[in-house]
């Protein structure tokens, strides 16, 4: 077996009456992520982490944000094709480690619905998934809550 680490970030700013999808789970706010798509900043970190282990540039070169085709695009639908895309390759996802780093929304009670979603999202079992949630302590524009990032890890594994 080949294996490949890839490493994923986002970034998007937060909306007054924006709906919250994160792991393509949605969360109950009255605030959420602004983007092109729904701005599932979770899902759109792992997509980078999953490409990038894979030599396969990023989720901005995949689905760009000027195409009207992603406007309002489900990010689980992106992931999907991005696991089709090292499918061909013939790689799989051995495991998922991610953090979301915002003030609001608060999803500690979503953790386990997320991990299940994207478990499978990538066909892993979920305990092959880590998600955590942290605050920035009121520092920075998370802090300000004006926006909220998310990191991934992955690693691939090639038969």
């Amino acid at each position: 077996m080949k294996f490949r680490v890839g490493l994923g970030y986002d970034v998007h700013q937060l909306k007054a009456g924006r709906a919250s999808r994160l792991g393509g789970v949605d969360i109950p706010s009255d605030i959420g992520p602004d983007g092109h798509s729904d701005a599932d900043v979770l899902l759109h970190a792992i997509c980078d982490a999953i490409l990038g282990a894979a030599g396969l540039r990023d989720i901005g070169y995949h689905f760009p944000n000027t195409s009207d085709d992603f406007k309002d695009a489900d990010s689980r639908n992106l992931l999907r094709r991005v696991m089709e895309l090292i499918e061909e390759k013939g790689y799989q996802v051995g495991n998922v480690d991610a953090t979301l780093v915002s003030e609001v929304p608060k999803i500690a009670p979503y953790i386990a619905e997320i991990k299940a979603s994207i478990a499978k999202l990538c066909k892993v079992e979920d305990d092959a998934v880590g998600v955590k949630a942290t605050t920035s302590e009121k520092v920075g524009f998370i802090g300000r809550k004006e926006g909220i990032e998310a990191h991934a890890v992955v690693l691939l594994e090639k038969h």
